[in-house]
């Protein structure tokens, strides 16, 4: 068991056992109301195949949240398929900013792409010099998963050189605000256009719907050509597609800024609760989880799946190791029974 939770394709799906309290996973409980109604509305749609003009909807509300033409947008089965569309692009060498999410160096090793891992130290701010000159593909995450540091946008703008294409997992950043103005996505880049910069982004993580995989890409017209070269008919359903068009429409939009407060609000008493109890956090958190550090870390997930909850180590992740637990933001009373449950395995292992 111990040695599975090093794998790099590990994720915290593998933790959220049923019955299991789940810090494990970083998607909210599951899809609002209205999410739901619109996807009740097409069930009796299954039977024929997706539709062009569900696809022109979904393509068009995106490029309207963002202020993007349409040929700048590339919907996706899930922000992990953008990962595996990267190879087609044929880099000749790839940086990945490190410590990040897992699929993107599964999917570019795979296609055996040359791949430097550029290992930030802690607090794992940009260090644009860091970046091989001869990268011509640069990745990274922003909010950044598992640290959950949110870089600012002068720091991946730095990034960019002649030659080279950044690419910014902004999977988490519908649920980001800025601590001060409560400006909503304070560092997302979604909007700015640039021929040489990919945006790839989720719905899935702030609406609950991870089960359903749906996202979308945005880069210049001629990457996204690139991108799509041999692509297979109907990568998204229609359930996907209906799923989008309501996530980033107005209704969607509204709902991913109330998550962001709630989400700001129980992050702030996790980390002060966490903090109180002696847990190390390691970073000021900006996202919807929170990295720790703690002694016998891969004991302590042992046995708080015992006591009935599940928490994702981190030790998969380059630049990080078996010390590392990442925690998903939850309400108050239920990070009180977490830590109460960790007091309780510290007690026993006289720590």
């Amino acid at each position: 068991m111990t040695s599975g939770l090093f794998a790099r394709h590990r994720h915290g799906d593998a933790d959220a056992e049923p019955g299991l309290v789940d810090f494990a996973v970083n998607v909210r409980s599951g899809p609002p109301e209205f999410i739901c109604d619109a996807i009740a509305r097409r069930i009796g749609d299954l039977a024929q195949y997706p539709s062009i003009s569900d696809q022109e909807k979904a393509i068009t509300a995106i490029a309207a949240a963002h202020g993007r033409p349409r040929d700048e947008v590339l919907l996706l089965s899930g922000a992990a398929e953008g990962f595996e569309l990267l190879p087609r692009l044929a880099p000749r060498h790839a940086a990945l900013i490190q410590p990040s999410f897992t699929e993107p160096e599964l999917a570019l090793r795979s296609a055996g792409v040359p791949i430097t891992d550029v290992v930030l130290p802690p607090p794992w701010e940009l260090v644009p010099d860091a970046v091989p000159d001869d990268a011509d593909l640069v990745v990274l995450g922003n909010p950044t998963n598992p640290t959950s540091v949110l870089h600012p946008v002068s720091a991946i703008e730095s990034l960019r050189r002649p030659g080279r294409l950044v690419v910014v997992d902004e999977a988490f950043a519908d649920i980001t605000l800025d601590p001060g103005t409560r400006q909503s996505e304070p560092a997302s880049i979604a909007g700015d256009r640039a021929e040489d910069v990919i945006v790839i982004r989720s719905v899935t993580k702030t609406f609950g719907l991870a089960g359903l995989r749906a996202g979308y890409l945005l880069a210049a017209a001629a990457v996204i050509g690139r991108l799509t070269v041999g692509r297979r008919p109907w990568p998204l359903g229609t359930l996907a597609l209906t799923a989008l068009t309501e996530c980033v429409g107005p209704e969607g939009q509204r709902y991913a800024r109330e998550q962001a407060e709630v989400i700001a609000a129980d992050r702030a008493e996790m980390v002060a609760q966490l903090t109180a109890a002696g847990i190390e956090v390691c970073v000021a958190p900006s996202a919807s989880f929170v990295l720790t550090a703690m002694p016998d870390a891969l004991e302590m997930k042992r046995r708080l799946r015992d006591k009935g909850f599940a928490v994702r180590s981190a030790a998969n992740f380059v630049g990080l190791d078996d010390r590392h637990l990442r925690l998903a933001v939850r309400d108050a009373a239920t990070t009180r029974s977490l830590i109460a449950a960790i007091d309780e395995v510290r007690e026993e292992l006289g720590s």
